[in-house]
């Protein structure tokens, strides 16, 4: 981030004109290697375009785009003149702050800049004598209080106090007032109670500006034995306006008014009794800013000229925010707002403002005096394709993508583009949308209980099931009804509420789509589609290859096993949800081959490789015979398989390896042993709890596991303890909103904070088990510390519950837990490795990431040298290793795997019949040398290059 500082500071100055000026500048910047000479031309260029005089005695001189090229480090410089350089014809400055910025970055000094020129500094910037003042001046902030309709929200459903905490920081988060950490500085022990069962926190850490956030529960809520229905959360830090906060005191320390707002509800009514800015009743109208650098001087300054044409009052707002007036340049630059935001601009009644709204939008339209690339709108791809394909440079002739799913696979193509939708986003019947929008909830939520009834594939079923859980997710339906409260339509509410949250999720800094992010938008055009009423996609009726953006779980509904012959995706990896139900559904697939295949005709014949990726279009006949012949091979492989799934995985020179399941639901584990699993080495215990609409009680639980430890009949049942937190939340059990999901509140971390859930499910286990082999292993151990503190808990119920037939480990999926695994290895019975996490943080690539998943390959050596030492840790102390993760089922990997001593593989159990069939054709002693080979290697490829 650009920062004001005083060594940047250079007092004393001396132009006699603007050119001068502006070359001292360039010489600055020059001598402290940010630009080159050349750089000069930039700004030139940039003051015939418009000057760039701020006001108050301030210019902010900056390059065109075209003249980065001159820019060696972005910075910042400020030069003060004290005899003053006239800027623009007629105003005078006497602080020039000059930019050089390779992207946007100047954004942010202007909203420090325009923050401090709230107040008049015009005479200190003037009389300025030394470099601390004029950082004093530029930096400091008004005294604020934000107060207003935004941060305002009723009927929530909160079941507790920390549900009202985590709303009301929502709130404050939305609106820019708080970051990450507020809510963790919240403390009961400074609740006040005001009166008529309304309550007051304050906390002044992680504020960026002072701001209050009223709460209002669904249902009463009781605490220390007293009422509550209303929580104000104040935001506060030094720059808190205390005269404003004193003044809404006096309010709520009126009884009468105390009294009013206790009973009400409606956040626009609870806005005028304390005094707060309300969302004015005018006439309005949306557009998003397609500037590519966003609101910066220029287009502001062109806004400015638009709107002050019109004597009516023209205000507006960012991403519903706080309005403000789109007269004034100072407060416009405030609002720091950015290429793919929502600009809000209303009219005030009864004015020729009204008329003026349509000037405005097509002012903003057309670039405000910039050429601008438009954003589409009324489009739920729209966002998707500006992220996905700006970093997708795969052309027309690209052939290869990820293989996600074996076997090959040819007929005509099938093409399905990302859909849109078209709607008006207004409404004034809110009642009406409401009742529109539960409507299509509910119709989707039909459909997909019935479609999760229908299905006999158990992957595909989770994937549902937690698609289930989000459309039941309190939060996320809150947070559309309130955008149903600010008259939009259900179709606009849900999208914008849905594409926020998901574009959350993926990242708070403009990461790309991670797995869950594209779940949200999967459901999201499901309701989307009921309610624009859109037609339903024609399936042909012959076989064919599907070829889509991204196949999601929704998409699989429509899926006719016997009608697609193979998939085909512009995006995602070989762990994606696309990945995972074409290999559930024993369709070949290649996924991640690139935004040029949408491209291809519909109908053109196209033959896919999902063994190594490769896909042809329109492939000659003798190609298409080869396919055949070597499709009804692979067939007759499986057949033969399938016949000897139920024999040992024995080497042919005698070393067995033990072949597993892993499985998510408890009634899963009789195919899991028909198909020739002799163990169960990962049980998803979440999805047991995902079943269920609040936390399962020991008996329900213990129930449910001993559907499974009788389905085995004494074959041993690896159980991961509830796995839930971050990227896979559960809705009874809710979780702050973290930054980065995959880094935060999730495994044994969120079970250790939360030891009652954790108590009931060991005890439900260990009840269970009835001396039958159970293996208990706790997810996300990064630290030693962790695993004893689990393990100490689960002694305690031992002593209680006796369980003879019983081994505790861990899993290994942070790095440091491998790195640990000498120390680890003397405590634990065994250590489960997760491949898939294990190569996400190693290499610190989401495995769901569209472009860089295909990068994330657990055969990278980085990846190998953890499992290695794994091993020989465990070794060691004469435990075992399983390998749960992807990889287990890997032909290229299952070699490299044994000949690193892993002890078990579990998989899906479609992939065991294959597994086992391969392992009785390879040699142990040359699986050991090919081990030791790609423990040498430089790259994933070239460890899949070892056994050709």
């Amino acid at each position: 981030m650009l920062a004001l500082d005083i060594q940047h500071v250079r007092m004393n100055q001396h132009a006699v004109d603007k050119a001068q000026a502006l070359q001292c500048l360039v010489n600055i910047l020059v001598e402290d290697q940010l630009v080159t000479p050349e750089y000069l031309d930039g700004l030139k260029a940039r003051e015939q375009q418009s000057a760039t005089y701020l006001g108050q005695g301030i210019a902010i001189p900056h390059g065109t785009p075209q003249s980065r090229q001159y820019i060696l480090q972005t910075g910042v410089r400020l030069a003060h003149f004290p005899e003053g350089v006239v800027w623009d014809g007629e105003n005078k400055i006497y602080l020039a702050v000059v930019i050089a910025a390779k992207s946007d970055e100047h954004l942010q000094v202007l909203q420090i800049l325009t923050k401090a020129l709230i107040n008049d500094v015009s005479d200190r910037v003037k009389n300025a004598t030394s470099a601390e003042q004029i950082i004093e001046l530029l930096q400091a902030q008004p005294l604020s209080l934000a107060l207003h309709e935004n941060l305002i929200e009723t009927q929530v459903p909160a079941i507790d106090i920390d549900d009202l905490f985590w709303h009301a920081a929502q709130r404050l988060k939305q609106q820019k007032a708080v970051e990450a950490g507020f809510i963790t500085a919240l403390d009961t022990k400074q609740m006040i109670h005001l009166g008529e069962g309304t309550w007051s926190i304050t906390a002044n850490q992680h504020v960026l500006n002072p701001a209050v956030s009223i709460v209002k529960p669904e249902t009463a809520l009781e605490y220390h034995g007293e009422v509550l229905n209303t929580l104000l959360c104040v935001a506060s830090n030094d720059q808190l306006d205390m005269p404003q906060f004193n003044r809404l005191m006096d309010i709520l320390f009126d009884p009468e008014q105390l009294e009013k707002l206790t009973h009400e509800n409606d956040s626009h009514e609870i806005a005028q009794i304390i005094g707060a800015d309300i969302i004015p009743d005018w006439p309005s109208l949306h557009v998003t800013l397609a500037n590519s650098h966003g609101l910066h001087a220029r287009p502001a300054t062109q806004l400015v000229n638009v709107t002050k044409q019109f004597t009516g009052d023209i205000q507006v707002s960012v991403d519903d925010g706080q309005f403000i007036s789109a007269k004034s340049l100072t407060k416009l630059l405030s609002l720091g707002c950015k290429r793919g935001q929502v600009l809000t601009f209303i009219a005030e009644p009864d004015t020729d403002a009204v008329n003026g709204l349509n000037d405005v939008i097509q002012a903003v339209k057309n670039g405000l005096g910039e050429d601008v690339e438009p954003i589409e709108e009324n489009s739920v791809q729209a966002v998707e394709k500006v992220e996905v394909l700006r970093f997708d440079e795969s052309t027309e002739d690209q052939t290869s993508g990820i293989p996600a799913s074996s076997g090959l696979a040819f007929g005509p193509a099938h093409v399905i583009k990302p859909r849109q939708f078209n709607y008006e986003r207004q409404s004034k019947n809110i009642k009406a949308e409401t009742e529109k929008l539960e409507q299509a909830i509910q119709q989707v939520q039909s459909n997909i209980k019935d479609f999760i009834a229908e299905s006999k594939i158990e992957a595909i079923k989770q994937i549902f099931t937690a698609h289930l859980a989000m459309l039941d997710d309190p939060d996320l339906i809150q947070g559309v009804h309130q955008k149903l409260k600010q008259n939009l339509s259900a179709p606009a509410a849900w999208h914008e509420h849905i594409e926020a949250a998901a574009t959350a999720q993926a990242s708070l800094k403009d990461h790309l789509l991670a797995e869950r992010a594209a779940d949200l938008r999967d459901i999201g055009e499901r309701v989307l589609a009921v309610l624009c009423n859109a037609p339903d996609i024609i399936e042909p009726k012959e076989p064919y290859i599907l070829i889509m953006h991204d196949v999601g779980p929704s998409d699989v509904a429509r899926l006719d096993k016997e009608r697609v012959a193979g998939i085909l995706t512009a995006v995602g990896g070989a762990s994606a949800h696309s990945a995972i139900v074409a290999r559930a559904l024993g369709i070949p697939a290649i996924v991640g081959a690139g935004a040029g295949v949408l491209n291809i005709e519909s109908n053109a014949t196209v033959l896919i490789n999902g063994d190594n990726g490769d896909f042809v279009i329109s492939p000659e006949a003798s190609l298409i015979e080869h396919a055949i012949a070597e499709r009804e091979r692979q067939r007759q492989i499986r057949i033969e398989a399938e016949k000897h799934c139920q024999e040992p995985a024995m080497t042919l020179d005698g070393h067995q390896v033990e072949i597993a399941a892993n499985i998510g639901k408890v009634n899963a584990g009789q195919k899991a042993v028909k198909d020739g699993a002799e163990a169960i080495g990962l049980l998803r215990t979440e999805l047991v709890f995902m079943a269920h609409n609040s936390a399962p009680d020991e008996a329900t639980q213990e129930a449910e596991y001993r559907v499974i430890l009788d389905d085995l009949a004494g074959r041993p049942l690896v159980v991961r303890t509830l796995d839930v937190g971050g990227d896979k939340p559960l809705p009874y059990v809710p979780i702050p909103e973290e930054e980065n999901p995959f880094l935060g509140i999730r495994g044994i971390r969120l079970t250790l904070r939360k030891p009652d859930l954790l108590r009931k499910q060991l005890i439900a286990l260990l009840k269970a088990s009835d001396n039958r082999p159970l293996r208990i292993m706790f997810p996300m151990i990064g630290r030693v510390e962790e695993w004893r503190d689990a393990k100490v808990i689960l002694d305690e119920l031992r002593a209680e519950y006796p369980c003879d037939n019983l081994e505790v480990g861990i899993m290994i999926e942070v790095p440091s837990a491998a790195l640990l695994s000498p120390i680890l290895a003397q405590e634990v019975d065994f250590f489960s490795i997760g491949t898939n996490d294990l190569t996400q943080y190693t290499m610190a690539i989401d495995r769901g990431h569209p472009v860089l998943s295909a990068e994330a390959d657990g055969l990278h050596p980085s990846v190998l040298l953890l499992i290695d030492q794994t091993v020989r840790a465990a070794h060691k102390h004469g435990k075992w290793v399983g390998i749960c993760g992807e990889l287990a089922a890997d032909p290229k990997a299952v070699p490299v795997l044994m000949g690193l001593g892993v002890d078990e593989l579990s998989m899906s159990s479609t992939s065991i019949p294959l597994v086992k069939a391969q392992i009785r054709q390879l040699n142990f002693a040359e699986c050991q040398q090919i081990a030791q080979k790609a423990l040498l290697c430089d790259s994933a490829t070239a460890v899949r290059e070892l056994g050709e």
